[in-house]
């Protein structure tokens, strides 16, 4: 994107703020319109926060071992991996949702496959979705499922260093 581009961008959407009316504080969203990869990007900062909370039950005065542990779960390893877990939980309008995200093109980090990569674009579209929708009820339930299914795999990954020592 040209600067100037962005810069018009940038006034269009920050301008109506400055105006400080009501009706233009929060968008009228409609999720079932909105690109799967702007899904992915809200239901990315969900698992985020939903993980960086639930972390908080086991430490609170640590930040580096919050932060770690939280970048490893909120990883697109570990997200596609526990997506495979429950993929069979799901609806078929979930599945759906899922799909677009997964086929949505964008660029692949060093860091995952790209078929990891596109399943965790998949999940977060999913969680974006639900969020978007107001079904805070399903996006608990699949968050607290993928929490708890990363969670067993992140303690056999660490059981087995221990067992190489």
């Amino acid at each position: 994107m040209k600067f100037d581009q962005f810069e018009f961008l940038a006034r269009k959407t920050f301008g109506r703020f400055a105006e400080d009316k009501p009706e233009t504080r929060f968008a009228d969203v409609r999720p079932e319109r909105l690109p799967p990869l702007v899904l992915a990007y809200i239901g990315d900062a969900v698992f985020n926060l939903y993980v960086r909370n639930r972390l908080l039950s086991f430490e609170q005065s640590h930040v580096r071992i919050l932060h770690n542990h939280g970048a490893k779960m909120v990883s697109a390893t570990l997200q596609a991996y526990a997506l495979r877990q429950i993929e069979q939980e799901l609806t078929q309008a979930e599945l759906d949702i899922i799909r677009r995200g997964r086929n949505a093109k964008s660029s692949v980090p060093k860091s995952a496959s790209v078929g990891d990569y596109r399943s965790s674009t998949g999940f977060e579209a999913l969680l974006g979705f639900l969020f978007l929708s107001g079904n805070q009820e399903r996006v608990n339930d699949i968050s607290e499922r993928c929490f708890a299914i990363i969670s067993r795999k992140l303690t056999n990954i660490d059981e087995n260093k221990d067992d190489k020592k």
